[in-house]
């Protein structure tokens, strides 16, 4: 027989008696709000966030459009000296940057060669190019008379419109053409004297030429003297040699006399028309250079590009508009950056352009409201690569997100990051 189970001793009066089988009530309410705890933060962590971009208003403002292209520096006329006469030439002692003074300046000494007595035809030949001379000396004087009367006429109506007052007679851009149409008639004039002092000197080499045909060549040294006043550039024949009448000795120009030379893609050259605003940059002064375009060449070229692509440009030709002191340092062939407006508007609607995007054929913006991202069509016109002309699809004051992820679709939720925007 088995024993009997052992009685259970009677509880003491001071312990709780439970109910078998039945847990605490703060237990249960523990264990509810760890469980409840678990799956908010499960959510939260799944919740998707709210992406931070960047903004941007869309403000009304003024846009210029410009065709942006290197260009380079170059004097306006340069002048090769050749020798006039076969002879032993003397050593050249002047150096690239040298100043020199027109028929003062002796850059070199000829000892000519015993020359033959000419006959009747080469003898009617000097005296011809001696009168071919003269004549040209007589256009040139009356191209200047023309041109400094031109000169006076755009000093005229510089002098009106700097006059008159105020902008609602005259707009800027009527004030910057007179003031660039002054400085262009007054490049012409310095140009055609340039080109009457060369004759002068042609016709002094003429009548030389002249001369030596009376009779044998003479023991007297001939001097080789500077037609223009300015710098030397470039000294082509520095060492003691024999010449031959065209030989070239130096290339001279007057390095205050600068224009500036762009090589224009032949697709924006055709945007660009003589008289337009040219911004001139990176040229090593703090603030950008003033320019008018004078000349855009009729034939283009093929040139490489850097990455091999055969690209057909065109030379455009700029003036400098009342150049400060210090663009004086420019000399010839100095890298510069070229920038032509081809078209502005004082007052159009303007959007970031980092915040339109393509979609297939039509422009698209995000538009930052109430926390979501709206996507809007837009019809967008000219753009300088920062700001874009709205048309149609957004009012002044509108913000939109710039740069937006790809994560970003129509209402997504967005939160605008205050630090990039300020």
């Amino acid at each position: 027989m088995s024993s009997p189970a052992p009685a259970t001793p009677p509880a003491a009066p001071w312990e709780t008696r439970r109910r078998p089988g039945v847990r605490h009530p703060l237990r249960q309410i523990l264990t509810f709000l760890f469980a409840a705890g678990v799956v908010s933060l499960v959510v939260w962590g799944f919740w998707p966030k709210p992406v931070l971009v960047e903004t941007a208003p869309v403000v009304r403002g003024p846009l210029t459009v410009r065709v942006s292209e290197e260009g380079k520096t170059r004097i306006r006329n340069r002048y090769v000296v050749a020798a006039p006469v076969a002879g032993k030439m003397r050593r050249v002692p002047f150096k690239a940057g040298d100043a020199i003074k027109a028929g003062d300046t002796v850059l070199t000494s000829i000892d000519p060669a015993a020359s033959p007595l000419l006959d009747k035809r080469a003898r009617e030949q000097a005296e011809a190019a001696v009168a071919m001379h003269e004549a040209a000396g007589k256009q040139a004087a009356e191209s200047l008379a023309a041109a400094k009367a031109a000169l006076k006429l755009a000093e005229s109506e510089r002098d009106r419109v700097r006059a008159v007052r105020g902008t609602a007679t005259l707009s800027q851009s009527e004030r910057d053409r007179a003031e660039g149409e002054a400085s262009i008639k007054a490049a012409e004039v310095r140009s055609i004297e340039f080109a009457i002092q060369v004759n002068n000197y042609r016709l002094a080499q003429a009548k030389a030429a002249l001369g030596r045909t009376e009779g044998p060549g003479s023991e007297t040294p001939v001097e080789v003297r500077s037609p223009v006043s300015g710098s030397i550039l470039k000294v082509m024949q520095e060492s003691e040699t024999v010449v031959v009448p065209g030989h070239p000795i130096a290339e001279i120009g007057d390095s205050t006399d600068i224009e500036i030379e762009a090589e224009i893609l032949s697709r924006d050259a055709v945007t660009i028309e003589p008289g337009d605003e040219v911004s001139i940059e990176q040229w090593g002064g703090e603030q950008p250079l003033v320019g008018r375009v004078r000349r855009i060449e009729p034939a283009g070229f093929t040139k490489i590009s850097a990455l091999g692509v055969e690209e057909q440009r065109v030379i455009v030709l700029c003036d400098l508009v009342n150049p400060p002191e210090t663009a004086r340092r420019l000399g010839d062939r100095y890298r510069v950056e070229v920038r032509v407006a081809v078209w502005q508007d004082p007052d159009v609607l303007l959007a970031p352009a980092g915040a339109l995007f393509r979609e297939g054929n039509q422009w698209k913006t995000f538009i930052y409201q109430n926390g979501r991202a709206v996507s809007r069509s837009v019809t967008a016109g000219h753009t300088d690569g920062h700001q874009t002309e709205i048309l149609d699809g957004l009012a002044a004051g509108d913000r939109l997100l710039l740069h937006p992820p790809d994560t970003v679709k129509d209402g997504t939720s967005v939160k605008a990051d205050d630090r990039k925007a300020k």
